[in-house]
């Protein structure tokens, strides 16, 4: 009781710096009241299928979610695939639905289901690689970095030199202008033909901020769209590429497992808080969240990594300034962790 009572305090402290992205396509109420669910249609439902979700979003709007970020709903690379399944970021058509989920009327009756219920739908993207059986590996091989033998390679962690051990996904070369203009015109599509609105932008801090200042003022003159990125004001970029999006996120709930299991102090917590408000100033909102699918799959369910302090952490994520984020299941206490190659 005593550590919720100073985490309460702790949300005082900051509640009037809640941030707010200050060019938002989106309205900024929205932004500043709404909830954001990511969903994994793979595992949401025994089916795994855009219309057994479909059939949920008015329970999931009753949860207050204002915004659906969806997993990669493209189709995905066989060639060099993890597991049974799959990887959904080892995308290999940026311009299909995975036939895994459904249709692409099926995928449009869902956007057209969230639009009637007032809610947001955008979409997880991948700019920084492709499967390996991706038409561009075939049709346009200089879309793709490559090693001192010519040859396509995975992603290469430039400190090492080594492979991260992504080796079913092929690195893009944003040195290639071509590819750039055909990565935007694969954004723009989803906008055109299916009327989403934004996307969640995998792995943000690994592309060239020159691209993002084309590709969302491009992406904007179609209509108000949502821009979260997957990174942080302490990943390259800064807080240049931050103030780029709407919204942004890393690795939050770090600091919440560490109070759950007893390795930090609220007040350790409180100057961490302070340290990332002062460092970002009112660039974006910033994502609360205990889990997401990285999350889950990688570290472990909530309750393997909060125990019993999951529930008041999670209230948490509520009440201190950002946009809180549940992810599948979590409104209803999934204790399964969601295998990522794999259905559950």
């Amino acid at each position: 009781m005593k550590i919720i009572f100073k985490l309460f305090l702790l949300t005082l402290i900051f509640n009037h710096n809640l941030v707010l992205a200050q060019e938002s396509r989106i309205l900024n109420s929205d932004i500043a009241s709404g909830v954001i669910y990511e969903a994994n249609i793979r595992q949401y439902s025994k089916e795994g299928t855009f219309n057994a979700f479909t059939r949920d979003i008015p329970v999931i709007r009753d949860l207050g979610i204002k915004f659906i970020w969806l997993m990669p709903v493209n189709p995905i690379s066989t060639t060099k695939s993890k597991g049974p399944l799959g990887s959904y970021y080892a995308v290999s058509d940026y311009e299909k639905v995975n036939p895994e989920f459904g249709t692409e009327e099926d995928f449009r009756g869902l956007v057209e289901k969230a639009h009637e219920l007032g809610i947001y739908i955008i979409l997880d993207w991948v700019p920084g690689h492709t499967g390996w059986d991706h038409i561009w590996i075939k049709e346009n091989p200089e879309f793709y970095l490559k090693n001192d033998k010519g040859e396509i390679t995975d992603p290469i962690n430039h400190q090492t030199g080594k492979s991260w051990g992504w080796t079913d996904v092929a690195d893009l070369d944003y040195n290639n202008k071509k590819m750039q203009r055909a990565m935007i015109n694969a954004m723009k599509y989803w906008i055109e033909k299916f009327d989403i609105d934004g996307f969640r932008v995998d792995q943000a801090y690994a592309v060239p901020q020159t691209f993002f200042d084309k590709t969302f003022k491009s992406l904007r003159a179609l209509k108000p769209i949502f821009l979260l990125a997957e990174t942080d004001i302490d990943h390259p970029g800064g807080i240049e590429l931050v103030s780029k999006f709407d919204a942004s996120y890393h690795s939050g709930n770090y600091f919440l497992k560490q109070i759950a299991q007893g390795n930090m102090t609220v007040t350790e917590l409180e100057s961490h808080f302070k340290s990332v408000m002062e460092k970002h100033k009112d660039e974006n909102i910033l994502l609360n969240y205990t889990s997401t699918h990285d999350v889950n799959s990688w570290q472990g369910t909530s309750i393997e990594l909060y125990g019993d302090a999951y529930k008041m952490l999670t209230a948490f994520t509520y009440i201190f300034p950002g946009m809180p984020l549940l992810y599948s299941g979590q409104e209803y206490d999934l204790n399964k962790r969601l295998l990522f190659f794999e259905k559950r």
